[in-house]
């Protein structure tokens, strides 16, 4: 179960017994997200989801990163213009990132090294994370010019807290992987030597549970929320800020949003 883009990077996965292992790859830019990956993601999560025998998954980058971010050097080619901003950000990313939150399997997450924007996201659609003390996690796109979009924004802010969130997104700032902890994000902060060891290690014994009942715990925690209603005026909130409420991705054409990612790729700091 693999992808065969490897100009652009690519997510793959193999299987070792009833474990998943499923890589993010792009070691050159330290696992940046492309869209053919995000696509990747989602076929692979969609796979998982369709195999009753499997029992746990462990997300993990390539090398010394988890995930930093997504790949700038395409932006220029599809952020510009309103509709296929709109259509990366509401078909290519959630579509993997919605194919992760409906998967019954539990997600154990491995993050090391940088973990930024979609790797925030990313991790944040995993049931447990463990971090190694040097991780660094943040979201600092404002530096680039544009927002987070409406869905991510409300991911993120659920699986970090508003406060941190608010550190990420308003301030740009990077935070460490004790902070995460604090935050609740993380489940355990290993030394780098440790990290794939225990990451291993817990997914071998949550696979050896009742995989059925993994499942369904699984189920019931999504459902949680469903009843509640402070939740669901979120969501639609959430829904119709990115479908058809205040357009979420009119800042396409702006000069701002091209200053920063113009800036970035011409090494240099941007002017807003």
């Amino acid at each position: 179960m693999s992808s065969k883009v490897a100009r652009h990077g690519h997510v793959h996965c193999e299987h070792r017994d009833a474990v998943a292992l499923v890589t993010i790859a792009n070691k050159p830019k330290f696992n940046a997200m492309s869209r053919a990956m995000w696509r990747d993601l989602r076929a692979v999560f969609e796979r998982i989801q369709r195999s009753p025998d499997l029992r746990c998954v462990l997300v993990a980058g390539e090398g010394a990163h988890f995930c930093a971010g997504g790949d700038i050097s395409e932006y220029a080619d599809f952020r510009f213009q309103e509709a296929s901003l709109r259509d990366f950000h509401e078909s290519d990313v959630w579509g993997g990132l919605q194919a992760m939150l409906d998967c019954d399997v539990p997600i154990v997450a491995q993050i090391a090294g940088n973990c930024m924007g979609a790797g925030v996201e990313i991790a944040s659609c995993c049931d447990i994370r463990l971090a190694a003390a040097s991780a660094q996690f943040g979201a600092p796109i404002a530096r680039l010019g544009f927002p987070m979009a409406p869905r991510e924004a409300a991911l993120v802010a659920r699986e970090v807290g508003l406060t941190v969130a608010r550190q990420m997104l308003l301030a740009a700032e990077i935070l460490e992987a004790v902070d995460m902890k604090a935050a609740g994000f993380l489940s355990q902060v290993l030394s780098e030597e440790s990290l794939a060891a225990q990451a291993q290690a817990i997914t071998l014994r949550m696979a050896a549970l009742a995989p059925q009942a993994a499942r369904l715990n699984k189920q019931t925690l999504r459902a949680l929320n469903q009843p509640l209603a402070p939740v669901n005026r979120v969501q639609e909130a959430t829904n119709s800020i990115a479908n058809d409420g205040v357009n979420a991705y009119a800042y396409a054409a702006s000069a701002e949003h091209r200053e920063g990612i113009t800036a970035f790729l011409e090494k240099r700091k941007p002017v807003f």
